[in-house]
């Protein structure tokens, strides 16, 4: 198949680009420099010169490949526009991939995420079945107005496109995470010399290593059907104390509770204070049940120990 990929050269790219090759794929990445399209080409993808703002050529390299599989985002948007700017614009890509795809019946693969749809107080698991809740003006500047973006991809599956939606996690983690939020937590903690969890740290996060998650990806486009959700759950929930435990262990700082209010988040956790205290556990039991997929990468406390996170000196 011939896949076109957006996002090849962030954290997960290049693990999604090597199992396409491996599973003998031709892949083709967007690529906005000469930098990217080198580094695209060494995970074993052509590079396909161009960028997120120029639909026409996304039209156009979607109307060229057997599918898509979307993870970028227009991250320069985010200091004038905030994430609000960043949904829209990704609305409009989707629209233009529905615009080349339409009665194709072709698969387009497009990256979620399990804390944005407003799950919290579910009492349970969040599973494959719960659809993203509407966002609206009410919820302008939070990770919920991104649920747009996901009901237009599904919203495709009308067009004759095969479109569906894997979830991401909060922490996607391996060896070449840099930026996300294990780092940034360990940063913190570095910084502040102790280990924070906001109030009693109870609410849990899901994780996936990115091996894992780029076996998930090829699996929804090579069989998904249309219209679908899939869960890239590895840990299905682990409380943050446990992570902030764990980080503090390998550090040797003592992991301590920050009252949640308005105050006390913000001034450890800085602009992650509206995150910390999601409670967004999730199953992957449908995704598994129906894609054949079995997460066989170590998990998030395990990978802790692996030794990457925190290199010696």
């Amino acid at each position: 198949m011939r896949v076109f990929v957006t996002g090849g050269t962030g954290h997960s790219g290049p693990y999604i680009i090597s199992e396409l090759v491996a599973a003998g794929h031709e892949v083709a990445a967007l690529a906005r420099s000469d930098e990217s399209a080198a580094e695209v080409t060494a995970h074993g993808a052509k590079a396909r010169r161009g960028s997120l703002d120029d639909l026409d050529g996304l039209k156009a390299a979607a109307a060229s490949s057997d599918g898509i599989i979307h993870v970028a985002h227009r991250q320069d948007l985010l200091p004038s526009g905030g994430i609000d700017a960043v949904a829209a614009a990704e609305v409009q890509i989707m629209l233009a991939y529905g615009e080349a795809l339409a009665g194709t019946g072709k698969p387009l693969v497009v990256s979620g995420s399990i804390g944005s749809p407003g799950w919290e107080g579910l009492g349970r698991p969040a599973s494959e079945d719960d659809p993203a809740l509407p966002g609206g003006d009410a919820y302008k500047g939070t990770l919920r107005v991104r649920n747009s973006v996901e009901t237009t991809a599904l919203g495709l599956a009308e067009w004759g496109v095969r479109s569906s939606i894997v979830r991401i996690p909060p922490v996607m983690h391996s060896t070449t995470d840099n930026a996300g939020f294990l780092p940034l937590l360990i940063g913190l903690a570095k910084e502040k010399g102790v280990v924070g969890y906001p109030g009693d740290g109870s609410n849990r996060w899901s994780a996936v290593h990115a091996h894992d998650l780029a076996s998930l990806f090829r699996l929804a486009l090579e069989k998904a059907p249309a219209g679908k959700y899939w869960h890239a759950i590895g840990d299905e929930g682990i409380s943050f104390r446990e992570i902030a435990e764990a980080i503090g262990s390998r550090l040797g700082l003592p992991a301590v509770p920050i009252p949640a209010d308005v105050l006390m988040l913000p001034g450890y956790f800085g602009f992650l204070a509206n995150l910390v205290t999601l409670d967004v556990p999730a199953s992957n039991l449908i995704t598994r049940r129906t894609l054949g997929w079995e997460p066989a990468q170590p998990g998030l406390l395990a990978d802790l120990d692996n030794g990457h996170y925190f290199p010696a000196g």
